[in-house]
């Protein structure tokens, strides 16, 4: 098949593997930046690289990877660093903070582009395509420097991980037992700036904070412990990464980073509708079950009531016939809990009378001594 043949493509080999390099290290940290209710800290970093882009440029005199990847790190660790430092030495709040940090970087960022835009520097074209990132470009000594980083991040994560976990969900106890809480968290907040700088190439500084947060929120519907969550906000990341970059190819005239962020959105509105517990589904499914529940004990009560005080042996409904006190009936003498005898006055459910079987009476009595509180 003629489109097999785009698995031998460089670019193509190329694009797949950096995109999966940034799903693999946005999904565990971006998890660590969602559990401390710092999601927003990867918009702000993201948009604090932009400045270190263009100094990188300025300094190397040429568009060398190298050069704006440390600038992109050294300016997001400050930004990180300055949002951390007001939040702790003032009273601002968290997101004033990361608020203060993104605009005043971004704004530096815009100037320095504007500034290298009006100069003489031929190799300054196609600078201003890190704010929505040019995956097309990515060479094969990038991938090696995208790699790295990525290593490195997993590998002093996975070395921090007990503090890092025990900071992120209960920093009281942490400083009780002696750890150094502010260094930890200065670690976890700086590490998200590799995550940006390995997505600077493939999504831009604009949409990088999508990739951080996006694995992270979909992983959190699927699980509740921090392991499998990390694991699987990598796996969620990686799946992003290659389907935005194979839809982007195989599409031709696409751009991959947005591609990227849409498949990664989509897992997101997926795992909110139908993740097991946490899911909307799931949720609509169990109040529907718990209104059906209310529903059933309120027509054997009901009907027990009325069974006691009158002591006929069947008796017409009491109350109103709508869609979920037919499905509840229906429920209840498929249990065997009640008994209908048809009548020609009225017509469907409407027109039966019903009684109580002797299993349906226990039941009924069941319901309302729970109600007088006579079980515990």
């Amino acid at each position: 098949m003629q489109w097999l043949s785009i698995f031998h493509d460089y670019t193509f080999q190329n694009v797949v593997i950096g995109a999966a390099l940034l799903g693999l290290i946005s999904g565990p940290l971006g998890s660590f930046a969602v559990l401390r209710r710092q999601s927003l800290l990867g918009d702000a970093i993201s948009h604090a690289a932009l400045p270190g882009v263009c100094l990188g440029f300025i300094i190397a005199g040429s568009r060398q990877m190298g050069s704006i990847i440390v600038g992109a790190m050294v300016t997001g660790a400050l930004a990180a660093l300055l949002m951390l430092a007001l939040t702790r030495m003032s009273r601002l709040k968290t997101d004033a903070s990361i608020g203060i940090c993104l605009s005043i970087f971004f704004a530096i960022g815009v100037v320095l582009l504007t500034y290298i835009q009006g100069s003489n520097n031929a190799s300054q074209a196609g600078l201003e395509s890190f704010l929505f990132g040019q995956a097309a470009a990515t060479l094969r000594s990038d991938l090696w420097l995208m790699g790295g980083i990525t290593l490195f991040s997993l590998t002093l994560l996975s070395v921090l991980w007990k503090q890092a976990k025990l900071v992120t969900f209960d920093p009281e106890f942490a400083h009780t037992l002696g750890l150094p809480v502010s260094l930890i968290e200065v670690l976890l907040t700086t590490m998200v700036t590799l995550a940006v700088v390995v997505g600077l190439q493939m999504v831009g500084v604009v949409l990088m904070a999508a990739m951080i947060v996006a694995p992270a929120v979909a992983a959190r519907q699927w699980s509740r412990h921090l392991g499998a969550m990390v694991f699987i906000a990598a796996g969620v990341g990686v799946v992003s990464g290659v389907s935005g970059a194979s839809i982007s190819a195989l599409s031709r005239g696409l751009a991959t980073g947005p591609l990227i962020i849409l498949s990664a959105s989509i897992i997101v509105l997926l795992s909110l509708a139908i993740a097991p517990q946490r899911g909307l589904l799931w949720g609509l499914l169990q109040h529907l079950s718990q209104q059906s529940q209310l529903r059933r004990r309120q027509i054997l009560y009901t009907l027990y009531k009325t069974q006691s005080t009158r002591d006929q042996e069947s008796h017409g409904l009491p109350f109103r016939l709508n869609f979920s006190a037919a499905v509840a009936l229906w429920q209840l003498r498929q249990r065997g809990l009640l008994v209908s005898q048809k009548t020609n006055r009225l017509p469907m459910l409407a027109g039966r009378r019903w009684s109580l079987t002797s299993l349906g009476v226990r039941e009924a009595q069941s319901v309302m001594a729970e109600l007088n509180g006579k079980i515990t």
